[in-house]
Order: C-alpha cells, then structure tokens, then sequence
C-alpha cells in the first residue's frame, strides 16, 4: 500500500450501485468524489442500470460514468461484461452500495479486487424493517466475498451482526456526513424561492424533500396536514405544505390533497437543484419515512437550522434529541404526526429554540469531513495493507 503511494500511483476505486439517479446514497457518492485527495484516489461510477443528471454535481473532471443498462430481473446476463469490466479497470477498491449491487462482489473476487467494500444505506421498499428471511439468505451468501461492510446507522450495524452474522472486526459505523455551508440558516431575512407561490414568514411553511417511493411515504404527510387543518382551522390562514421529490406516490399525495379541497395550500414542483434554498425557507421540516438508515435531508434540514418531525425508524432517533432539536412520532401514525404539526404551529418560541439545537448538532455531529475521513481511512488504510 505504502509502497504503491510512493510511486505516484492513485488508488481506483469503482463506485457501483443500482442506479445512480437522486438521493442520499448518492450523494455520499457524490461527496466523496470531490472531497477525497485528488492525487490520491480516481473514481469510476458504474450503474447496474441508468445514470441520471445527478452525475452534473461531482466536480472532478476526469471521472467516468457507466451504465449497464440492466433489464428487469437478475444481473445474471451481465455477470459476463461486469468481470470483463472490472479487469479492465482493475480496481483497488470496489464499491458497492445496498443489497442490489451485492451480488456482483463475488465477480470483484474473481476479478482479483483486492478490496471489496459493501455499505448498507437504508431499508428496500419491499422489506422496510430488514426481515425479510429471503434478503438475510442472499446476504449471508455473498458475506464471503465481502472485505469490509460500513453501516451509515446503529440500526443497520445491529442488523448486519445479529442477522446477518459480520464481525466486528469487518463492520464500520460511518454516519453520512452533510455540508454544514451549503445547507446553512438564512442570514437575515428569509427570501422566498423561485416558483413557490408561498411566502416565508406571511406563510408557515411545513416540507419534506425526497423521492416520492413507498418506502419515504410522502401521502401520510398529506394525511396529516389535511387532518392537522381539519382538526384546527386556524392553520387554514397560514398553514402551507411543501413537497420537493418526484416519484411514483406522487399521484396519490395529490389526490390526498385535491379531495380535501386543499390542493392550492400545497406546493410539488417536483425535484429541484436549490434544495438548500428550499429549506432556509421553511418553518419545519417533516421526514414521514417508514424506514431510514441515516437520511440525507434530515442532517441537510437540521444544517439548515430547521426544527424537525420525524418517524422514529432505523437511525433517525440517533438524529433527533426529542424535545431538544425535534419531535418523533410512530411510523404510519397519521393522528400523532398530525398532533405534532398541529403542536408545532401553536409553539413557535419552541420551534425556535429547537431550530438553533438541530444547527449546532450538525455542526458537532454531521461535518462532512469526518466522514471523508473514516472512508478514506477505509479505502487507503490497513484494509488494502
């Protein structure tokens, strides 16, 4: 290792996902691109799948970008060009993010990749509290092939030694990590943002960003804000909801929304690239999610100085100090979550008090650079000696 760095070579690393479209994991993705030693690390980011305009945020020119384009179905057809690929590229490091890419780990052994690293960002949609028997088994068989395995949560650490069976010595804990300068508290007055029909301070804005799938369950957030309305027509006046994100569930949010007549108190522009701008202008911040490993946007809300309401799944009740930055509810409780909302806007001292807490966590807690850290400690340290 020592040795390689001392002729000058970098160390290649192959970031390989499902799909490299919008969200958390890819932004740590994206993150570590730019953040990590230049003349120590070059990157390939290959997609079993598509990659999305996502890939416009990595600012290192030299990085390369492919998609496998892969059908419905197992990767099996793939196995072939994958191999092929990864001795081309003859990687130090492989990459892979979640049970998707997994199973080309023990194609990097074949390919004699000497570090294989597997990190688990969150829950699938389809088994939201990791007991899905099935997933455990396919786990469990690439396990072998795996070097090192990195868990973003407590939740997905404890999941990884108790069901699946990975010593210590092969885990890490890494919290992704947030840019505490981008995603920042207004300074000064807050402007509203660019085609919202509402207004920060005439109006009092509740959002939530992120992809609009069953596992994120934007529409309960709908529910409640029509149930919090309902229950206290005060909040009519000034009460307004704000969903940033695009996805299947966007059909139904809307629908919530339309049959309660309240379709013009709401704002879905769909995805957007001013997400922190989209922030600093809200009042709270809500994240409805039947699962989560660490979110992305709840440390980027936090950042923002926001107070939040959040489900208590997966890492988010590491997040969150009831009481002190925010408040938790029970995942798909509609009642609670629309008791909080309702809470919220009868407490706005408290909200206040709770936004300054959630900034100076993430500045203590969430720096991006002690992520970039531990991963370049991972990538180039005694693993790979």
């Amino acid at each position: 290792m020592a040795d390689t760095q001392g002729h000058g070579r970098r160390l290649k690393i192959v970031h390989l996902v499902y799909s490299f479209g919008v969200g958390g994991l890819e932004n740590v993705i994206v993150q570590l691109i730019n953040r990590l030693p230049a003349d120590r690390f070059e990157h390939t980011v290959v997609a079993l799948t598509t990659v999305s305009e996502f890939q416009q945020r990595v600012c290192r020119p030299d990085v390369r970008f492919i998609e496998l384009n892969k059908p419905p179905g197992h990767a099996v057809s793939l196995y072939p060009r994958i191999y092929r690929l990864l001795r081309e590229l003859r990687p130090d490091v492989l990459h892979t993010c979640n049970l998707a890419a997994l199973e080309v780990v023990p194609l990097a052994w074949l390919a004699r990749v000497p570090l294989r690293v597997h990190a688990e960002h969150g829950w699938d949609a389809h088994d939201p509290n990791g007991r899905n028997l099935r997933y455990q088994r396919l786990r469990r068989l690439y396990k072998p092939f795996v070097s090192q395995y990195v868990a973003v949560s407590r939740d997905l650490d404890n999941y990884l030694a108790r069901a699946i069976g990975v010593p210590v010595t092969r885990r890490r804990l890494i919290a992704n990590g947030v840019d505490t300068e981008t995603f920042a508290p207004a300074r000064g007055e807050r402007h509203p943002v660019s085609g919202c029909p509402f207004q920060p301070g005439r109006h009092w804005l509740v959002g939530t960003v992120g992809r609009l799938q069953t596992v994120k369950n934007q529409p309960l957030l709908a529910r409640a804000f029509v149930r919090a309305l309902r229950e206290k027509p005060a909040m009519r006046g000034t009460a307004r909801l704000v969903i940033v994100g695009e996805g299947p569930l966007r059909a139904e949010v809307e629908q919530v929304l339309a049959e309660a007549g309240m379709a013009d108190l709401a704002w879905l522009p769909g995805a957007r690239h001013d997400v922190a701008d989209v922030l600093r202008a809200l009042d709270l911040f809500v994240l409805p999610s039947q699962a989560e490993g660490t979110s992305c946007t709840l440390q980027e809300a936090m950042a923002c100085g926001l107070p939040v309401v959040a489900t208590a799944v997966g890492g988010t009740p590491d997040l969150v100090n009831e009481g002190v930055t925010g408040h938790l509810v029970p995942p798909d409780d509609e009642l609670a979550l629309a008791q909080a909302l309702t809470q919220a806007f009868d407490q706005p001292d408290v909200l206040t008090r709770q936004g300054i807490a959630a900034r100076d966590q993430a500045t203590r807690r969430f720096g991006m650079s002690g992520m970039v850290r531990q991963y370049q400690h991972l990538f180039g340290g005694d693993a790979l000696a």
